[in-house]
């Protein structure tokens, strides 16, 4: 059986310090969890769709943000949970008070019988780079010195 496939964006400012833009996922789970748990806006890719498509999509879905600059490749990474995941880089302002998430349903609590729904992304936040490794997934961040090695080239 495939491993699930992910695609997502990390959005990042040219300031000095440099700036990248994380997400606290939403829903129960994640409910009172912050240092470790931001991560970059991506999501599962749909049956035939290529990972700049998803990435895309997911953006939207979950910020409510059209891209508006083009994607630079991050390649790829593996979360601790099995997860390749297509990252992209992508030098654009979002202003991460006016996100716009979309929602997803679950059983909650666990065998309750009731269904709830919760925003898939519960905050967004613009982070300097240093302090954006602590705060984020360990399995992400290798996608900041990516950042850091494309940023420098220019």
């Amino acid at each position: 059986m495939a491993r699930p496939r992910s695609a997502g964006v990390l959005f990042f400012r040219a300031t000095t310090p440099l700036q990248v833009l994380l997400v606290l996922p939403g829903g129960p789970f994640w409910r009172g969890k912050d240092q470790g748990a931001w991560q970059i806006p991506k999501g599962g890719l749909d049956e035939g769709e290529d990972a700049e498509t998803a990435a895309r999509r997911e953006v939207a879905e979950e910020l409510g943000v059209t891209l508006a600059a083009p994607l630079r490749p991050l390649g790829s990474l593996r979360q601790s949970g099995g997860k390749l995941v297509e990252a992209f880089a992508c030098a654009q302002e979002v202003d991460a008070d006016a996100i716009r998430s979309n929602e997803f349903e679950m059983e909650w609590p666990p065998r309750s019988g009731r269904v709830q729904r919760f925003p898939e992304v519960a905050r967004a936040r613009w982070f300097g780079i240093d302090e954006a490794a602590p705060a984020m997934l360990a399995s992400q961040r290798p996608l900041l010195d990516r950042l850091r090695a494309l940023v420098a080239v220019d």
